[in-house]
């Protein structure tokens, strides 16, 4: 399968960047997709076209001489994508990628963890309902590292020196940095024919929120105060505040399946496809480093 034109849709998110950057140092040719009347703005040279997500005709039209679709688009509008899917179709791309670049959905545990990932296992399952129309992989990259230390969302919160320990923060979980969820973007499109219909799974680093506390300390020479939560009143706690209409509680339930004691973020038993996609290790060390001073790592 020859995949030439790439359309990234969702480039200016929390993701897009390294996405869309990893694809402009490679050999695709890359199309942002952005909404009309959007503020977002992308790197200068970068070929931006603008469509009407509600419009069919206007989504067809802008996914015309596209081999393949990368989609990044928001928790929030993850719906939207079977017509996104439907447009593609029409306009004769041959591969989507789905918005998943997180937990690993594939396993229904997750699910049953965190009620909110159905939007994205039935993205899963429209997809396969399609597969003589359009091939698909899922990416599952578990948290993104660099980006999870520098908000907070790992459990170490950087300017209060303090980390929150989800039982006892033992449990092995598999993350990913930025840069390397970008650089596994475009791998799967050059391992087009291998990566038909899978589910990849990708990581930087196995670790736990233990280690973290360890290497942050030791790397800054600070002591870090310690919380310590139950993931069990973690999920509670988000699934009640989800109850009352405030889907932040999304976080602690994604928080309470990675790092409980329950041991959903470890993709090891799944199969790594790091080797198989040639990715190259990263600085365990150096990554800490550039999450803890508020950076990206690798940029």
């Amino acid at each position: 399968m020859s995949i030439k034109n790439v359309v990234i849709i969702g480039a200016g998110g929390n993701l897009g960047p390294s996405v869309l950057n990893a694809f402009l140092k490679s050999s695709f040719n890359v199309t942002v997709l952005s909404r009309e009347g959007s503020d977002k703005t992308f790197p200068d040279g970068v070929k931006v076209v603008r469509a009407n997500f509600e419009s069919f005709d206007s989504l067809k039209s802008a996914f015309q001489g596209q081999d393949a679709v990368v989609s990044l688009v928001a928790s929030h509008v993850l719906a939207s994508q079977t017509q996104l899917i439907d447009a593609a179709i029409a306009a004769g791309v041959k591969r989507y990628i789905p918005s998943e670049f997180g937990s690993n959905t594939a396993d229904p545990r997750n699910l049953e963890a965190v009620p909110l990932f159905k939007g994205k296992v039935d993205v899963q399952d429209y997809l396969k309902s399609k597969e003589n129309e359009i091939s698909r992989t899922v990416i599952v990259t578990g948290p993104f590292f660099d980006w999870g230390l520098k908000t907070g969302f790992l459990g170490v919160d950087v300017q209060n020196k303090t980390v929150s320990l989800v039982d006892q923060g033992t449990a092995t979980f598999s993350t990913t940095n930025l840069r390397q969820i970008g650089i596994a973007t475009v791998k799967v499109l050059e391992h087009a024919e291998e990566t038909k219909n899978k589910v990849v799974y990708v990581s930087s680093f196995e670790t736990s929120q233990k280690e973290l506390l360890e290497k942050a300390e030791k790397l800054t020479g600070e002591k870090y105060k310690v919380e310590h939560l139950e993931s069990a009143q973690l999920r509670q706690g988000g699934l009640d505040k989800i109850q009352a209409g405030d889907f932040s509680g999304f976080v602690p339930l994604i928080q309470a399946a990675v790092a409980g004691k329950a041991g959903l973020g470890d993709h090891r038993p799944f199969g790594l496809w790091n080797e198989k996609l040639g990715l190259e290790k990263e600085d365990f060390d150096e990554s800490i480093k550039a999450g803890l001073s508020g950076k990206d790592y690798g940029q």
